[in-house]
């Protein structure tokens, strides 16, 4: 099962919600990612949500080319 910190991966504003609520948050709501790039990634890739940057297929397929390397 996968797990992780969410304090190190959120905003402090979602840090405790749910992740259903995480999942349909604007992806500024990753720490680091801020209005600017989220504005950014919905012009460029139409994402909008966390949900849509995971299943993005360029981030799938860059995920799968790490995985092949093994060094990630």
């Amino acid at each position: 099962m996968a797990s992780i910190d969410l304090d190190k991966v959120l905003d402090k504003a979602w840090a405790d919600k749910s992740l259903p609520e995480i999942m349909t948050a604007p992806v500024a709501a990753l720490k680091g990612v801020s209005d600017r790039d989220g504005e950014l990634l919905q012009e460029a890739f139409g994402v909008r949500t966390v949900a849509d940057l995971a299943e993005l297929k360029y981030v799938r397929w860059a995920q799968a080319l790490a995985a092949l390397d093994g060094a990630r």
